[in-house]
């Protein structure tokens, strides 16, 4: 299908589009950019890609609620060696991702690959049901995690109003989006002091438990193994659970060209991030544990507050406070990361052009972060975000598990690409084969929400048609695509 003409416009003197046509020169091209052009700057630095990545990843749930790999695990043992064990796939996971940023360097992550692996019907399928359903619905969830602990200490003796979690939500979502529209540096660094915090919280929750255990608190640990045995259902859905928890090692990816220096601090920042989150999930459920029981953990609606309130007393105040900061950064690294692939999405021709508009003096890809904004809250307020997020989370396994395919067809279909990174085969193979495992386990677990999910996402293949490979559209359905 030929694309739309490569050549850049101004548009109203405010913006300038990123470049034609998504066939975007690499900007380690080393060529001189165009007189009047704007691109996106690099401004990732080694330090700033590794809070993008650890600042994603951990959001709420470590502090709230780990209990779904222990109840689908049966034991205490199990459930740390799935924690382990979840840790690893996502490094290889990380790794693959790694190999594909340092060797197709433009940005927009899934979509991209995708897009060069497989052709433009799924990658369009991809960043219409991201558009559309998961980003506004995965934000949304976050931010009302935000709004609920943020707001947590002043509602000590007391329910908190619903109205008020979803106004503070609001405030949270809009000032996020503000932020991203607003400077790449500023919430670069907001990213960087967010994930700060968040390594202290989960240290507040580590060194206690360090202690526990050199004092000898090991009851909770003895026949770690002992217990209810995991079903044959069980332990694949506790895995499915810690991929989620781990999932957001693929945000750098979605920013490669504003990375600097990518082939060397793509693959650093990924291996940095996953060994300092694999190691602070396993050591917070043992400090957990020293503590709780596996039953009182089964219980607790906040782990990281039940634990808090049993060792700190008072302190314990703080931490819901350290978990709305959490969520505040996974808020920010996910609309960070995702608004660079609608950007690049538009500069191919898949979404309305205004979104591959970029600030002339900002330099920040300020349409493709507002779009967000009104689906979010639409969500925030009407949605079942929740059923929303279960219909569609084997989607992200899907394509995620087609992208690391993809990069083993790539190996075949372009053996003389460049590839300064490059990971030994077994490790693509193994972990596309387990994102594919765990679609089709849901498919058999929970055919009906599954379904409806793939319902929704079949939907894209008619609008792709639709918008993307009609011609003879009418003039004002030509405007409303800002074509």
């Amino acid at each position: 299908m030929p694309r739309k003409a490569a050549v850049p416009t101004v548009s109203n003197g405010s913006y300038l589009q990123g470049q034609a046509n998504g066939r975007l020169s690499s900007m380690d091209s080393g060529q001189p950019a165009l007189e009047g052009k704007v691109v996106l700057k690099k401004k990732v630095t080694l330090l700033r890609g590794i809070s993008i990545i650890i600042g994603t990843i951990i959001g709420a749930g470590i502090f709230i609620s780990p209990k779904g790999i222990l109840k689908n695990t049966g034991s205490v043992g199990m459930s740390l060696t799935v924690w382990t064990v979840c840790g690893i796939l996502s490094l290889f996971g990380a790794l693959c991702y790694a190999e594909l940023g340092t060797c197709i360097k433009k940005s927009g992550g899934h979509y991209t690959y995708i897009l060069e692996a497989f052709g433009p019907l799924p990658a369009f399928v991809r960043v219409w049901v991201e558009l559309l359903i998961i980003r506004p619905a995965a934000t949304a969830v976050i931010s009302l995690a935000f709004g609920r602990y943020i707001l947590e200490p002043f509602f000590m003796q007391c329910e908190i109003p619903e109205l008020a979690i979803k106004l503070i939500t609001a405030v949270g979502i809009t000032l996020v989006m503000v932020l991203n529209s607003t400077s790449v540096s500023w919430s670069a660094r907001i990213q960087m002091f967010l994930t700060f915090c968040k390594l202290v919280a989960i240290l507040i929750i580590i060194v206690p438990g360090v202690i526990q255990l050199i004092k000898g608190e090991t009851q909770h640990f003895k026949n770690a193994f002992a217990g209810n045995d995991a079903s044959v259902m069980g332990l694949p859905l506790a895995f499915y659970s810690g991929m989620y928890a781990y999932s957001g090692w693929f945000y750098l990816n979605f920013v490669t060209e504003e990375v600097e220096n990518p082939e060397k601090n793509i693959p650093l920042a990924i291996c940095i991030s996953m060994i300092i989150v694999t190691v602070g999930y396993v050591l917070t459920n043992v400090a957990y544990f020293t503590t709780i029981s596996a039953g009182e953990l089964l219980l607790s609606k906040a782990v990281a507050v039940t634990f808090a309130e049993r060792l700190m007393g008072n302190f314990s105040l703080a931490v819901p406070v350290f978990v709305a900061l959490s969520c505040f950064g996974s808020m920010n690294g996910g609309i960070f990361a995702v608004s660079r692939m609608f950007f690049v999405a538009s500069r191919e021709g898949h979404l309305p052009e205004i979104l591959s508009m970029i600030h002339v003096r900002k330099h920040t890809p300020l349409p493709a972060v507002i779009v967000l904004h009104p689906l979010t809250m639409i969500m925030l307020f009407n949605g079942d975000l929740y059923s929303l997020l279960n219909f569609l989370s084997f989607a992200r396994w899907l394509f995620i598990g087609l992208v690391v395919a993809g990069l083993i067809y790539l190996r075949y279909k372009r053996p003389d690409m460049p590839r300064p990174f490059k990971v030994p085969l077994f490790i693509p193979a193994l972990f596309s084969f387990t994102c594919l495992f765990m679609v089709a386990l849901s498919l058999y677990s929970d055919p009906v929400n599954t379904g409806i999910g793939f319902a929704i996402t079949l939907t894209g293949i008619p609008a792709y048609y639709l918008f993307i490979v009609w011609d003879n559209k009418p003039k004002w359905f030509r405007k409303l695509l800002g074509k």
